[in-house]
């Protein structure tokens, strides 16, 4: 097997492919004591030539894509994926919490290249469209996450410090939000809809994995937030 090794808060951990390798609050890689976190909710192993990334919990899910964010999957309670490119970001939120961490493999299996344009209205990531007051919102959620990207780890506000935070209303901060977890939710993205047994927490973290993991957003998007901080929603 080729070397494989996992990134987090500046450490590394080199993957032995004999044994799996486990991920979470009581793990060869700890991440954090965050409660929310199970034991073990991660595991990387090596089977029939390739290296496996499997959730083994049985409430969080995980968010995996490519360096270029253009590839983007949903790793759900029980599900499991190959390991095919030479970097993979893997994202997921505990709570309020947010955890980011790297997979480096030695060659890629496929390779992606980025689909992500920025135009003078807004960011396109193929096919989602945001208006620039959508892309502030976003921004707003997930500007802990986006601010220190080698900590590894970043808090997700709530709807009433992200809508401060943009100075507007709740009202004007539900209704957009509902209408980007609309529009995520028509091209398939899962986890971004409210409703019985979905939390407004829930949704807003894992609307803050798939913009971080696609390039939706990036660090060089958040200087948007000062110069938009208390301008009001006009879109």
């Amino acid at each position: 097997m080729n070397p494989l090794r996992v990134e987090f808060c500046g450490e590394w951990f080199d993957v032995d492919p004999s044994t799996p390798f486990r991920i979470g609050r009581e793990a060869d890689l700890v991440v954090d004591d965050n409660p929310y976190l199970h034991r073990v909710f991660l595991t990387i192993v090596a089977e029939h030539g390739l290296w496996w990334i499997a959730n083994v919990g049985q409430l969080l899910s995980a968010t995996v894509s490519d360096a270029t964010g253009s590839v983007q999957a949903w790793l759900a309670p029980g599900a499991r994926l190959p390991i095919v490119f030479r970097t993979m970001h893997v994202l997921f939120s505990a709570g309020a919490t947010t955890y980011d961490l790297t997979v480096h493999a030695e060659d890629d299996v496929y390779s992606t290249s980025l689909t992500a344009q920025t135009t003078t209205s807004g960011t396109t990531m193929m096919p989602v469209a945001l208006t620039p007051s959508q892309r502030l919102l976003v921004l707003a959620l997930a500007e802990r996450v986006l601010a220190d990207p080698a900590a590894g780890r970043g808090t997700v506000p709530s709807s009433a410090e992200a809508a401060e935070r943009l100075g507007w209303s709740m009202t004007t901060f539900n209704r957009k939000l509902d209408n980007v977890c609309e529009k995520l939710d028509k091209i398939g993205v899962h986890g971004v809809r409210g409703g019985r047994g979905k939390l407004a927490t829930n949704r807003r973290a894992r609307l803050v994995e798939y913009a971080v993991a696609t390039r939706l957003v990036g660090p060089e998007d958040l200087p948007l937030l000062e110069q938009a901080a208390g301008g009001g929603a006009s879109d």
